[in-house]
């Protein structure tokens, strides 16, 4: 389960916890650090007197931390206290252009590559001198570059590799839009998080009247890099699966790919079910709209799309439309990447808090406990479905 009083959390800490939230990260660090330390004030008093879990109790294990800039847009990495023999975990969200950097008396907005390097910098400020350094990246970074077409660069696992030579023992990301990528660092800790009990959890608290049955829901995968997620979750719900997949002219590349002729579905019918379209990222919308579209031609009833990563690059009018015409009906993403106050205003959007599964894998690595359980959600799927159906309050 996902509670923490059900965990065996008596194994030796590997180091005093701390975490760095980087900036672009903090709301997300303070709601962790919040269930951290409600959590071990809880517990302290066992150990109050055992001189290993010295530090185990305290009103915050956020470590201040920042990354001035010189006028030439060059910077420079600060810690604010020692992280000596501290079990170290660094947080990032390199999806969050809301902040911006002068540079030469111009206004930046931070990209991908910037927040990444930021990160290098702390883990360069740390020197060495902590106990275990983890990285906690959502959205890992490069990781729709994570395949060579030719003469291209593999930027996803360069990355990996660089952070690794950098001292980093272990990798959390969520999502990963393939995992294989962790093939580049066989020997170091790698794990990728799916959010799928989180998405069935903001799905059951915001509609009374789901059935989760193959007669009236389906899983639905956009495409065929997606078909996993979809497999999983109809597994775990027994529902029907459904798949379209792209038909591409590969004779042309506009914007750096080759255009989508069409999607084909490929699955039983979805007429009169509800439909979980399942996937990894919201980026433009195009695609996953085009999908909704053509199920509401086959008369699927209620149309819901599930994504870790909201990302909206081309804006939310498209959505607002679709939403208004009756194609969509719910958007699900994550908090783990920047959300603008506009998506949170939106009547159609469900934001799904990742914050207490982070605080709880945090938890668990630092007591050096194993987290399998964790990453299979099927298990907490089944009790808050039960829950739900038994017209109880499901947890959070």
């Amino acid at each position: 389960m996902l509670r923490r009083s059900e965990r065996n959390l008596d194994n030796i800490p590997v180091g005093a916890l701390g975490m760095i939230a980087l900036d672009g990260c903090q709301e997300m660090g303070k709601k962790v650090d919040d269930y951290l330390v409600k959590w071990r004030h809880e517990e302290g008093h066992k150990y109050k007197d055992n001189i290993v879990f010295n530090g185990y109790e305290k009103d915050t294990y956020l470590i201040g931390a920042k990354v001035p800039r010189f006028g030439s847009g060059e910077a420079k990495g600060i810690i604010a206290e020692s992280v000596r023999g501290k079990d170290l975990y660094l947080m990032v969200d390199v999806c969050n252009y809301s902040l911006t950097y002068s540079l030469s008396g111009h206004i930046n907005h931070m990209s991908p590559d910037d927040h990444y390097q930021n990160l290098k910098r702390i883990i360069a400020a740390v020197g060495g001198k902590a106990r275990r350094i983890n990285v906690i990246m959502p959205f890992l970074y490069e990781s729709r570059q994570h395949k060579r077409s030719s003469r291209e660069s593999l930027d996803c696992a360069l990355a990996l590799q660089e952070l690794v030579r950098m001292g980093v023992d272990n990798i959390i990301t969520f999502d990963a839009h393939d995992p294989r990528v962790q093939n580049a660092i066989p020997l170091s800790g790698f794990e990728t998080v799916r959010p799928t009990y989180q998405f069935v959890k903001g799905l059951i608290m915001n509609y009374s009247d789901l059935q989760f049955d193959s007669q009236h829901m389906m899983a639905i995968s956009p495409d065929e890099g997606a078909t996993e997620r979809a497999v999983y979750l109809a597994s775990v719900l027994n529902l029907d699966m459904g798949m379209f997949y792209k038909r591409r002219d590969y004779t042309r590349v506009v914007g750096g790919r080759n255009p989508i002729i069409a999607h084909e579905f490929l699955g039983a019918s979805v007429e009169g079910k509800d439909v979980i379209i399942l996937d990894d990222m919201i980026s433009s919308g195009d695609s996953i709209l085009d999908v909704a579209r053509q199920l509401k031609q086959r008369k699927a009833k209620r149309i819901f799309a599930a994504a870790t990563f909201g990302l909206f690059t081309n804006g939310l009018d498209k959505f607002d439309k679709a939403y208004e015409e009756g194609i969509i009906d719910s958007i699900l993403t994550t908090n783990l990447i920047y959300q603008t106050p506009e998506l949170l205003s939106k009547p159609y959007y469900i934001s799904c808090d990742m914050s207490k599964y982070i605080a709880l894998m945090v938890d668990t690595l630092n007591h050096d406990g194993s987290i399998s359980s964790i990453l299979d959600p099927s298990e907490r799927i089944q009790h808050a479905l039960k829950n739900y159906q038994l017209g109880k309050e499901v947890e959070e």
